[in-house]
């Protein structure tokens, strides 16, 4: 990844220099890496993949910070907290280029095609979120919205690592289908720990999304408990009062909705095992069925 930059622009190497630095749980190509490793692929275009979804993932945050203002991610800097709008745009494009030419790299025309139709997904997904999810509360929407922004990055290192492999269209469809589930809870427990964690902790405000009025799980779990809420009624009628939003960023926590929202997203763990069940075992699985449970006992 950090090869990347080398031969370029000094100011774009300092930066990924920066980004790749600032830590992460590399999750992702984790998971590629262990999955392909299962199921007998090439360790050499698992590389290549692995260290293109990570830049493909670096690459959105980059974008997404400056879509969003964030100042910080992780507790450390964002990129566009020191850098004009123009020059973050084009550092994260150089960044989803080099992904491109990293997934290249694993001479796969299915895997490369799968990680063109990703980035397609997540994009898709973002300019959904900024141009018509804000005040919504609905389940439908939501799960829509985290698989286009977390899950079908996750699904794509599952999915890619098997194309990679010598198998068959079954154990294809199980790593893709567990790639997707673990996705999907990870986000979920994030959106639950944007209410539980604080700022110093977290690296960001607490409960942001909500104060930028997106509504996540544990909001829409809290709208069942407690309907008709004037507080959140506020909210999805666009009132971003401080006022209402720690009333209710309280209300939330002390509600059942982040425990309902936890089993959510401990159901979609479930189905990522059953989805492991097929699959040989050994070291890679074990690491696989540890990695899952991990997103759902995790405190960051």
């Amino acid at each position: 990844m950090r090869a990347q930059a080398h031969g370029y622009h000094l100011d774009v190497e300092a930066a990924l220099d920066h980004l790749i630095s600032s830590g992460g749980k590399r999750v992702r190509p984790a998971v590629a890496l262990l999955m392909g490793g299962m199921l007998g692929g090439d360790p050499r275009r698992l590389v290549h993949l692995a260290a293109a979804i990570e830049m493909l993932h670096t690459a959105t945050l980059v974008h997404d910070d400056l879509i969003d203002g964030s100042l910080l991610r992780r507790g450390m800097p964002t990129l566009n907290s020191q850098w004009s709008p123009a020059a973050t745009v084009l550092t994260g494009d150089f960044i989803f280029s080099q992904a491109a030419k990293l997934a290249a790299e694993t001479d796969s025309l299915p895997a490369m095609k799968l990680f063109a139709e990703t980035l397609t997904t997540i994009v898709n997904g973002e300019i959904t979120q900024l141009f018509s999810s804000r005040g919504l509360a609905s389940r439908d929407d939501y799960c829509r919205r985290i698989h286009a922004k977390t899950a079908s990055l996750f699904e794509l290192a599952g999915h890619a690592a098997a194309l990679l492999s010598p198998v068959g269209e079954e154990k294809i469809w199980a790593a893709s289908r567990y790639g997707e589930q673990i996705g999907m809870a990870f986000q979920i427990v994030d959106d639950i720990l944007d209410f539980t964690g604080e700022q110093a902790t977290v690296g960001k405000p607490v409960a942001s999304d909500l104060r930028q009025g997106l509504i996540t799980l544990p909001a829409i779990v809290y709208i069942e408990l407690q309907p008709g809420d004037p507080d959140i009624e506020a909210v999805l009628s666009r009132n971003l009062d401080e006022q209402v939003i720690e009333r209710l960023i309280d209300a939330i926590r002390q509600s059942g909705a982040i425990q309902l929202a936890m089993d959510e997203a401990r159901q979609s763990v479930e189905r990522a095992m059953e989805a492991l069940s097929s699959m040989p075992t050994g070291v890679e699985r074990q690491a696989l069925e540890d990695l899952a449970r991990y997103i759902v006992q995790r405190e960051l």
